[in-house]
């Protein structure tokens, strides 16, 4: 029982379960896939819609870091939601006075014109870690020329392509870092329904992470929340992906949909925790350094 104890409390100490001494050792946990936005802008958003109403409202960093910090959570990554350009100013804007915010991944459109513009533009910024596209957008591009150009361009800024997708999706990441073989590729909100079978195709590559940013089910009208329920899931990632390659993403405030904060948080920090302390604070809080080049503030 006392070797269970103090493996546990080297955990927690490990990723920031207290805030003060995380704040004092410069870590704790990182989530790196939050939104922030504002509806009541003169020019609105164009995500999330009106008819989803508990999820179009105001939300900005005050709410979410009253919110995490008692939980251990040190800092995040915010990743854009808006296809609108400008919107990407918007984010680095409030990053810049929100140091909670270790930086931004962006939205450009890459195979479009004016991206080595864009991408020049932002990338001056030290928060600008990156951007996102859905996988349908990689599918319908990947044979394109520019479309390649472009990621090319991406990979050698340092930055990361966040990947949001299905199952589906999967090939296509895996022919794109074929052709950009330095590209660092985060693919969001694992684990995926009907992943099984390609999952083993990433054990061997070592710039493709896993963002285990989708771990609750509605099973019944439920959402279990114990781990559990989830063991088998997470299991598969960390077979395929590794101590190095998996790294924690809520989805909030989307998350709430689901179950609060909290509960998004201790399913993931159960299942690391009996993976002991190293691979706790891997998953919270260095693998994310290594996908993203996030620097401390």
């Amino acid at each position: 029982m006392a070797r269970h104890v103090n493996t546990r409390r080297q955990f927690l100490a490990s990723i920031g379960a207290t805030v003060p001494s995380a704040a004092a050792a410069g870590v704790g946990i990182v989530d790196t896939h939050t939104h922030f936005y504002d509806p009541s802008r003169p020019q609105g958003v164009p995500w999330p819609p009106r008819t989803e109403p508990s999820l179009y409202r105001k939300v900005l960093p005050d709410e979410y870091i009253r919110m995490v910090r008692p939980l251990g959570v040190t800092g995040t990554i915010v990743v854009e939601a808006s296809a609108w350009l400008e919107d990407n100013q918007w984010l680095l804007d409030l990053a810049a006075s929100t140091p909670f915010i270790v930086g931004v991944a962006g939205r450009l459109e890459a195979g479009e014109p004016g991206f080595d513009a864009n991408l020049e533009r932002f990338r001056r910024d030290r928060l600008f870690l990156g951007i996102r596209l859905a996988g349908a957008v990689l599918a319908e591009r990947l044979a394109r020329p520019e479309f390649l150009g472009d990621v090319k361009l991406l990979s050698e800024a340092g930055l990361a392509l966040d990947v949001l997708g299905d199952a589906a999706s999967f090939s296509h990441i895996l022919r794109l870092t074929d052709r950009v073989p330095r590209l660092r590729v985060v693919i969001n909100h694992l684990p995926v329904d009907g992943s099984e079978p390609m999952l083993g195709e990433f054990r061997h590559r070592p710039l493709i992470f896993a963002k285990v940013s989708g771990v609750l089910r509605r099973v019944n009208g439920r959402v279990p929340a114990n781990t559990a329920y989830y063991r088998e899931s997470l299991d598969r990632l960390w077979d395929a992906f590794g101590e190095d390659r998996l790294i924690y993403g809520s989805n909030w405030p989307v998350s709430d949909r689901m179950a609060p904060y909290a509960t998004v948080l201790d399913v993931v920090r159960e299942y690391f925790q009996s993976k002991g302390a190293a691979a706790g604070s891997r998953f919270f809080h260095e693998n994310s350094k290594a996908a993203y080049r996030w620097a401390p503030r």
